[in-house]
């Protein structure tokens, strides 16, 4: 367990390998588990904000989903997350022209249409953050279906904390993520 400031890290983000091959996976996180993407709550105003950029992006059926169920959706327990389409894909899921699921949201922010990128647990995975009262604690999420990032990470030699840099600067800032660099090479030699 690694602390950093008001994080603690799962030494598996620094064990293990990683790095997407979606040419293997077809995007399969965006249509597995229970729910659709979790959203943090100041993340429910920029998809509001947005919405009518990210639209045109969207399938027919994710447009449904969203005029049945609302821009997000809000489970039992409190926590927001993207509505699906028939309890499968989120509904801002697209698919290329090789059958790989994208994100609408991501598209829209890749032509400049809007300055986010996506939801941040998207852009975080495989790691995910759970929030406590004076911490958030990071964890690796192993999952099946990305056996072939494991894999494909471990061919090249990138660990997790690696190949997510962008998105930790995102939520954690530069400094963070420098702190966390020198913390990882300082555990590395240790070992």
């Amino acid at each position: 367990m690694i602390v950093l400031q008001n994080t603690v890290i799962s030494d598996d983000i620094r064990d293990q390998f990683f790095v997407c091959n979606l040419e293997k996976c077809k995007g399969a996180c965006c249509v597995e588990g229970d729910l659709g993407a979790p959203l943090e709550k100041d993340e429910l105003a920029i998809l509001e904000e947005n919405y009518e950029h990210i639209k045109p992006y969207m399938t027919g059926a994710g447009k449904q989903a969203v005029e049945d169920q609302g821009l997000y959706i809000q489970d039992f327990e409190g926590d927001y997350s993207t509505p699906t389409i028939d309890n499968r894909e989120c509904a801002y899921a697209i698919y290329d022209e090789n059958k790989t699921l994208k994100c609408a949201i991501e598209q829209a922010y890749y032509d400049g249409k809007i300055g986010w990128k996506k939801p941040i647990s998207c852009h975080l995975y495989p790691i995910r953050v759970t929030k406590y009262d004076d911490f958030e604690a990071l964890n690796y999420d192993r999952w099946g279906i990305c056996s072939a990032a494991c894999s494909f990470g471990q061919d090249l030699g990138v660990r997790v904390y690696q190949f997510l840099k962008e998105p930790l600067i995102r939520k954690y800032g530069e400094g963070w993520y420098s702190e966390l660099e020198q913390l990882m090479q300082e555990k590395e030699q240790k070992a």
